[in-house]
């Protein structure tokens, strides 16, 4: 999966802009506002982070060497995902749905 290939899947979601708040170096997917994919533009192989429920979070560290605790992010609800062709590409399309789902169905809060 390429960059190109990341982008064209992920922003045909509905409500899904990019953003660069960090920097021209990590690109953020966001929908309503809330994130739910940080690619850093630098990396090699091509990785992302993404949440995740922790229960699952944890199984999918366990299975694939590939998976891993978010890098700068709540070990507990984000992974990183790493690029290298050890991770079925359905499976990385999945946990790309996984996580808008997630952040789609969080209630934003209010003052």
């Amino acid at each position: 999966m390429t960059l190109g290939d990341l982008l064209d899947y992920t922003l045909a979601k509905p409500e899904t802009e990019e953003t660069l708040p960090f920097g021209p170096d990590v690109l953020v997917l966001k929908t309503r506002e809330k994130a739910f994919l940080l690619i850093p533009l630098d990396a090699f192989p091509l990785r992302f982070n993404a949440k995740c429920d922790p229960e699952r979070a944890v199984f999918l560290r366990a299975a694939h060497q590939s998976i891993l605790p978010g890098y700068h992010m709540n070990k507990k609800h984000w992974n990183t995902i790493i690029l290298d062709g050890s991770i079925p590409p359905t499976l990385v399309l999945e946990l790309i749905d996984h996580s808008y789902s997630l952040v789609r169905g969080a209630k934003k809060k209010t003052s």
